[in-house]
């Protein structure tokens, strides 16, 4: 690099030449780019935490894809029976990237006590059962043990317990209408556990239970169930696995993702990522602005250098890279401390959950936070880039100062 351009960046980012307001407009234009990666890493954060645990509780208490009769597509109680003896139970064999094939039944019933009274839905599972959902959210008790002989025990939902005012161990009655109208069955049911997933439309309906419990008050065999939940080891995979598995099962069972069979959540999630990239835009614009700002400053705070150099023979080209390496290097610095100060407070909300939210707004209790090394490295390069070429018009201003007048300049 020549002299006079080395010395010119030493005028530019170093203490010999200090002006107050090119200073001023430096520091706005810092605090907008530190600004804009802040609210860009929380938007981004906390959206995709929020469509990641959302996805987690619906497929927890269904799976990712359902096999079942037709008849049972919109429904949420089993209305006819299928047969446990399938070609791709217990495992799919031509189908790769499923992690379990479960087997389940639902039945409405009403929880009765001495003072209050709750519709729920039993959902009766077997030993083949995935419980890793529930014993994340399992705050009391324990989970239920498939065994041979049928159990009595239940695991509840803390809204369930809280409004009926039921403990841990204790007994309830669940009674289970009958489509002749005829009296309803009566199960006399045990609490082993409680869980609170935060998801109040599933909390406030899902009872879980023994299969063997649907199967005697249907009077279906025991090898007649409901039907088959899958579970995938990437969910990203949902679409394609659920189109291979929706050919393997045959022409009698239809099986649905439950992307479509909870269509109308899908699309709300999908709608967040609109207002990702449109705050995404937003921020890069007012910072792409501020830093247009900033430059403009200091080229006219600097023309007479410009003209000094151009007089020495310095390109156009080269006195612009000068301001787009002092550019560059503000845009750099407020990333850094816009990244300190985001990922800070990210980290406090997943850690200590001080941000509230509406569960019946929002399916969840708290903002969740997803972090991710490659979302957070390529926002900060894609906007280091972008800033940088809208950069590259206002620079070219350089190009038409003259040497004769700039040094005139005062």
């Amino acid at each position: 690099m020549n002299y006079e351009l080395f010395l010119a960046k030493r005028i530019i980012t170093g203490k010999q030449y200090k002006s107050s307001i090119s200073s001023s407009i430096i520091k706005i234009a810092i605090t907008a780019i530190a600004m804009g990666i802040i609210i860009m890493l929380i938007s981004i954060a906390t959206t995709v935490g929020l469509q990641k645990k959302i996805k987690e509780k619906i497929s927890g208490f269904n799976g990712h894809i359902l096999i079942a009769n037709y008849e049972d597509n919109n429904s949420q109680i089993t209305v006819s029976p299928i047969s446990l003896h399938q070609d791709f139970y217990p495992k799919f064999e031509n189908v790769s990237g499923v992690k379990n094939v479960q087997t389940f039944a639902t039945k409405a019933g009403v929880i009765r006590t001495a003072t209050d009274f709750e519709g729920v839905i039993y959902k009766g599972v077997n030993s083949d059962y995935d419980w890793s959902f529930f014993k994340t959210y399992l705050i009391e008790g324990n989970l239920l043990t498939i065994t041979d002989k049928m159990s009595d025990g239940v695991l509840i939902s803390k809204h369930t317990a809280d409004r009926l005012k039921l403990k841990l161990n204790d007994k309830f009655n669940l009674f289970f209408m009958k489509d002749d109208g005829s009296a309803p069955n009566l199960r006399v049911l045990r609490i082993v556990g409680i869980y609170n997933s935060g998801y109040k439309e599933f909390d406030e309906n899902y009872v879980i239970g023994d299969l063997k419990q649907v199967q005697r008050l249907n009077k279906w065999s025991e090898n007649q169930i409901g039907g088959f939940e899958v579970i995938l080891n990437n969910f990203n995979d949902l679409e394609e696995k659920g189109l291979e598995i929706y050919h393997q099962v045959g022409s009698t069972l239809n099986a649905q993702t439950i992307s479509e069979k909870y269509a109308p959540i899908f699309e709300w999630l999908d709608l967040l990522n609109t207002n990702i990239v449109v705050i995404i835009v937003i921020m890069i614009l007012i910072a792409g602005i501020n830093m247009i700002t900033a430059l403009l400053v200091l080229i006219l705070e600097r023309t007479q250098m410009i003209g000094i150099l151009k007089s020495l023979g310095s390109s156009n080209w080269s006195i612009r890279k000068v301001f787009l390496y002092n550019a560059a290097y503000l845009i750099a610095k407020g990333l850094f401390w816009g990244n300190i100060i985001g990922i800070g407070l990210l980290l406090t909300q997943k850690y200590f959950g001080f941000v509230k939210l509406n569960p019946e707004n929002y399916y969840v209790s708290e903002a969740p936070v997803y972090l991710s090394f490659t979302n957070i490295l390529i926002l900060n390069f894609g906007t280091l880039v972008l800033c940088l070429l809208m950069l590259l018009v206002p620079s070219y201003i350089v190009s038409k100062i003259s040497p004769v007048k700039a040094i005139k300049f005062d």
